[in-house]
């Protein structure tokens, strides 16, 4: 027994010993933990000029596209952009034949990193975002970070509501999440664009909430409930360097069932479409005689809308209630006596006429 104990305690600290080694070969990283000692990890330090002398030897672009309707923009903005460049060192093409926004590296540039940022400015202003807030990528202690959330979600109209979720009545759910997070956030089309500081926790934050209210895991109101209980123990220097796991609320799906009064009897089933034709009598009627049904109801259709387009047209031509009867009828024998006088006339005047015509021509010889 005195062996086995021996032999086992030896596994145990065999096994010590290996995971202390590998412990020690491993190299911590910034994303293992998540608390406020991950930010010492990525202090920003800030380029001096005087550390990198020359020019860079190889010449380093990036293009990034945009749409047509965003052309109006670019132009208004692209001066502030140019001039922003040029003070790194950077220069910047804008293309509206071929919809593409280019920078690249110059003889001037001293920051290696500098271009990336640039790449990145383009990037944030082919999705819209004010040009005096893109420009502030350029510093060494931001950063950015865009979320495509458009493949998430197939059914259109439900990928719009989860959006207006995160955006709230006028906005006020994504303030909340800009104030509470430090981060600028912009919805637009299919991407969320993010920017916030270097050490990437408030960004890393933003793109949970995104991903979490599009997948419908948990809505940005939950997270905001707890960015809003992380705040009270950052503000105790002792739990600034410990997990606030335990302080956070823990959050449970539940699945609520309407309690119904239990019966032994299954539910009645619902007619059928041929039960339904059985007590309309239309189950035994041949297609034949369906469609010669059609057809009578069709002309009692039309045979009652032709009638009363008929009594429309017999209202508009009865006479007022103003007229009388003895009026009309006396109207109507004066211009009777008319005519008959005019008709006993006419031969009289021809003949007249004739006559005068025989005359002049008689004294004419």
């Amino acid at each position: 027994m005195s062996g086995m104990a021996s032999e086992g305690g030896t596994n145990e600290a065999a096994a010590a010993a290996a995971t202390e080694g590998e412990n020690q070969r491993r190299k911590g990283k910034p994303w293992d933990e998540d608390g406020p000692s991950s930010t010492d990890r990525l202090k920003a330090e800030k380029f001096e000029p005087s550390s990198s002398e020359g020019a860079l030897l190889e010449t380093t672009s990036f293009s990034t596209t945009f749409a047509k309707d965003k052309e109006e923009f670019l132009l208004e903005a692209w001066p502030v952009v140019k001039g922003a460049l040029k003070e790194h060192g950077v220069s910047c093409k804008l293309s509206l034949s071929e919809g593409s926004m280019t920078v690249s590296t110059t003889r001037k540039t001293r920051d290696p990193y500098i271009v990336v940022k640039a790449r990145d400015l383009t990037r944030l202003l082919s999705r819209s975002v004010p040009v005096h807030q893109a420009i502030k990528i350029l510093n060494d202690d931001m950063t950015c970070d865009i979320i495509k959330i458009g493949d998430l979600v197939r059914n259109r109209k439900r990928f719009s509501e989860r959006r207006d979720r995160m955006l709230g009545p006028n906005m006020s759910t994504l303030k909340a999440l800009e104030n509470l997070t430090g981060c600028y956030i912009l919805v637009q089309g299919n991407t969320v664009a993010a920017m916030g500081s270097l050490d990437g926790r408030g960004l890393r934050r933003v793109r949970k909430i995104a991903e979490d209210c599009m997948n419908n895991i948990k809505g940005p109101l939950d997270h905001i409930q707890e960015l809003k209980k992380e705040r009270e123990p950052a503000k105790t220097p002792a739990l600034a360097n410990e997990s606030w796991g335990r302080i956070l609320p823990k959050y449970e799906k539940e699945n609520i069932k309407l309690e119904q009064p239990y019966t032994p009897f299954p539910s009645p089933q619902q007619p059928s479409k041929t039960d339904l034709e059985l007590e309309n009598g239309k189950y035994s009627l041949t297609d034949e005689k369906n469609s010669t049904k059609k057809l009578e109801e069709k002309s009692d259709k039309q045979s009652k809308k032709v009638d009363g387009n008929k009594r429309k047209r017999e209202a508009a031509s009865i006479p007022p209630k103003g007229s009388t009867a003895g009026s009309s009828e006396s109207a109507m024998a004066t211009s009777g006596d008319n005519e008959v006088a005019d008709i006993v006339a006419m031969p009289s005047k021809n003949k007249a006429k004739k006559e005068c015509i025989k005359g002049g021509s008689q004294e004419n010889v």
